[in-house]
Order: structure tokens, then sequence, then C-alpha cells
């Protein structure tokens, strides 16, 4: 009798467990921001590379822009090839874990979104439907930086 009471216990810790990483793993560490938007509480490293990041995406942007402005589709592929989800390969757990879900959805998706713009130029698409690929992608930039604010954590 002692051992059942011993297993039901271990087994609903376990269950807790569950539960709250699921809780963090969905909402993230995650604050009210000073101007409305929902602040991802972050270390300064944390931050830093998701800054970073968000730079490499816009530094991509402009090449497939360039590029689809000159006909260089090798350009165009080279520019989202560099911000595919490559890059999202390396992140860390522990930050993931930091970022809501509805973030990192977004995040992804935007990585695919250059892969799939690589994709399109390899194939020799024309430039309009590149475009609008990109354009798509940055309506999603659009609305992470107006719903989510990243703040260093105290």
């Amino acid at each position: 009798m002692k051992s059942n009471k011993v297993a039901l216990i271990a087994l609903l810790l376990w269950i807790l467990t569950i539960v709250v990483f699921a809780w963090f793993f969905i909402r993230g560490n995650t604050t009210v921001g000073t101007d409305g938007r929902t602040a991802v509480v972050l270390q300064v490293g944390e931050r830093d590379l998701i800054l970073s990041e968000m730079r490499g995406l816009l530094s991509a942007t402009q090449g497939i822009l360039e590029g689809l402005n000159q006909g260089d589709m090798q350009r165009v592929i080279k520019a989202s090839s560099a911000a595919g989800m490559i890059v999202a390969a390396d992140a860390s757990p522990a930050l993931m874990a930091k970022l809501p879900i509805e973030l990192k959805t977004l995040g992804m998706s935007v990585h695919h979104d250059m892969d799939a713009i690589a994709k399109a130029a390899e194939n020799k698409a024309p430039t309009p439907e590149i475009l609008k690929i990109l354009s798509n992608t940055l309506t999603k930039c659009v609305a992470c930086h107006s719903t989510w604010q990243l703040k260093v954590a105290n």
C-alpha cells in the first residue's frame, strides 16, 4: 500500500513537471512591455544573438532585392539561402524555451520563406513571384515587431 502512495506521488510530480514545462514552452519568458507589446525577457547575449539574426534577415532581404533589381538570380539564391533554416538550426534550446510559441512559429516561418525564395530563384521563377514571397515574409516581420519587444533581464 505504501509503495502505491509513493508511485502515485511520483506520477503526480512527473505530470506537474510536464505541465510546467509545456506552460513555459508555450508562453516563454514574457512580461508586459513598456509600449503595449509583449516583452520577451532575455539575457544580454541572447538578446544580442536575436538582434544579430534579425540584422542578417534584413541584410538578406536587401541582397534579394538588389539581386532581383539586377536580374542576378545567383545573388538572390546566395542572399536568401544565407538566412534560411540553416541559421535556425543552431538555435540554443535554452533560448528557444524563453521564446513564446507564436514568436518561435513566426521566426521559423521566416527562415522557411527564405529557403522558398532560394528555391524559387533556382527554379527561375519570375521576379514578381519572388517579390510576392518576399512581401509575405516582410508582413511576418512587421507583425512580429508590432507584437514583441526584447527586454534584458534585470
